[in-house]
C-alpha cells in the first residue's frame, strides 16, 4: 500500500463444485436509463481497450490488467527513470488505480479525493475534495481508502467513503451530480471503485461488519438516477421479500439475521460481462462472522448447516435489469471472513479441448476457482 507519494516513471506509452441455482428474480429497472454517451469515453472504447490509455479499473471489461505495450521489456527496462512526481496531501493508505484517457491522469486519493494531472508534466489540472466528515473514518472497516474512478462519456465517477456517488466534469473537476446512494451513514461507507457499462454505473458498499445488508445499484450515468438494486442477503421475512432470489436465500438463514443487516457486503470486485450481458461481483462475509451469535448456525426445520446465501459468494445478475442470474457460494457459512470481494477477472480458456468464456477468482479460502461466465458451473 502506497502512502503519502506516488511517481510516475516515463515510458512510452483449482476446485471445482457445481453452483446452486434459484429462481431468476426481478429487481426491475425503477427509472429510465439515459442513452449511453457516444463522444468522450464510450463502451466500445472501453471494450476495445487501447494500450495506450487505461480507461477502467482493470484496464478492459476483462478486468485482465494486461497492458498491450510493448516498449518497456527486459532490454529497456533499465532506461525507466523518474518523469515527475506528486505529493498528495494525507498520509493515509493510498489504494487506487490511476485512470489515462486524452493525455491526462486521475486517482483517487485517501478521503475520497480526485486529482487530475497532466500526464506528460505532472501538472495539477485540478483536484475534488468531497469533505468527507472525519467521523466517517471509525465506521470504515480498513483506512479512509478509496480504490478508484471511473471514466464515462465527459464525467469522471467516484463513490466516497460518506456514501455518496458523485458524478464530475472531466474538463474541470466541477460537480454535475451527486446522490446518496446507501441507506444510513452510520453502518455504510464505500472504498470501491465504480464499473460502467451501457449507461449504467455500477457500485456497492461496505459494512458488513456493522448493521449493513448488502447490496449492489445500478445508477444513470448522466443523471445519477437510481435504476435498479439487488440485494445479497434477504430482508426481515415479515415484510417479504423484493424477489425470488430474496426467498429462495432466507431458507438458507437461521435465526434473527436481518436485525444485523446480514452483511454480504459488495465492498469490490465488480466486473461487466458484455458477451453475457452479467454485472458479476463478490459478496463479503454474513454479520456477525460468528453464526452462533444470533442463532444463524442452523436454517429450517431439517436443521441443516446454513449457507447464509448469498454471503461470500460470486453473484450474477443481468445488467439492465439487476435480475438474478446464478451465483457460486464459494464459502458457506463463513465465519472467518474468508469473503469473496477480491478481484474478478474472466477469460477465454481451452478446458477439455473446448473454448470457454470463464470467470477465475482467487478469494481467501485458499482455492482457486474457474467458473462457466454464463452459469455458473
Amino acid at each position: 500500500m502506497l502512502r503519502n507519494r506516488w511517481i510516475v516513471a516515463a515510458c512510452a506509452a483449482l476446485a471445482l463444485a457445481g453452483c446452486q441455482q434459484v429462481s431468476t428474480g426481478g429487481a426491475s429497472a425503477s427509472a429510465q436509463a439515459s442513452a449511453a454517451p457516444t463522444t468522450g469515453v464510450t463502451d466500445a472504447m472501453i471494450a476495445a481497450a487501447d494500450g495506450n490509455e487505461w480507461l477502467t479499473y482493470g484496464r478492459d471489461y476483462g478486468e485482465q490488467r494486461f497492458s498491450p505495450l510493448t516498449q518497456v521489456s527486459d532490454k529497456t527496462v533499465g532506461q525507466l527513470g523518474l518523469a515527475w512526481s506528486a505529493d498528495l496531501d494525507t498520509a493515509r493508505g493510498q489504494e487506487a488505480t490511476p485512470l489515462m484517457h486524452d493525455g491526462v491522469l486521475y486517482v483517487s486519493t485517501a478521503w475520497s479525493k480526485v486529482n487530475a494531472y497532466d500526464a506528460k508534466t505532472g501538472a495539477l489540472k485540478w483536484t475534488y475534495d468531497p469533505k468527507v466528515p472525519r467521523e466517517t473514518l471509525p465506521v470504515a472497516c480498513c483506512d479512509a481508502v478509496n480504490r478508484g474512478v471511473a471514466l464515462y462519456g465527459d464525467k469522471v465517477y467516484l463513490a466516497t467513503l460518506d456514501g455518496y456517488l458523485v458524478a464530475l466534469n472531466q474538463k474541470d473537476g466541477s460537480v454535475a451530480w451527486r446522490k446518496d446512494i446507501v441507506p444510513d451513514h452510520s453502518n455504510y461507507t464505500i472504498t470501491g471503485a465504480p464499473r460502467v457499462a451501457h449507461g449504467k454505473v455500477f457500485i456497492g458498499s461496505g459494512g458488513a461488519e456493522c448493521r449493513a445488508r448488502g447490496s449492489i445499484a445500478a445508477f444513470d450515468w448522466a443523471t445519477g438516477a437510481e435504476l435498479w438494486r439487488l440485494h445479497t442477503v434477504p430482508g426481515d421475512p415479515s415484510k417479504g421479500f423484493e424477489n425470488d432470489a430474496m426467498k429462495a436465500a432466507a431458507k438458507t438463514w437461521g435465526g434473527e439475521w436481518w436485525k444485523l443487516g446480514g452483511g454480504g457486503t459488495v465492498w469490490d470486485s465488480i466486473t461487466y460481462d458484455p458477451a453475457n450481458n452479467l454485472v458479476i461481483f463478490g459478496t463479503g462475509n454474513a454479520e456477525p462472522w460468528n453464526p452462533a451469535a444470533n442463532g444463524r448456525e442452523k436454517a429450517g426445520a431439517d436443521d441443516k448447516p446454513a449457507d447464509n446465501l448469498y454471503t461470500s459468494s460470486i453473484v450474477a445478475v443481468n445488467a439492465d435489469t439487476g435480475a438474478y442470474a446464478w451465483h457460486f457460494q464459494e464459502t458457506p457459512e463463513d465465519r472467518w471472513d474468508y469473503d469473496s470481494d477480491a478481484q474478478i477477472t474472466l477469460a477465454d480458456l481451452t478446458i477439455d479441448g473446448r473454448q470457454r468464456h470463464v470467470v477465475l477468482h482467487a478469494p481467501k479460502n485458499g482455492y482457486f476457482y474457474v467458473l462457466d461466465a454464463k452459469t455458473g458451473k
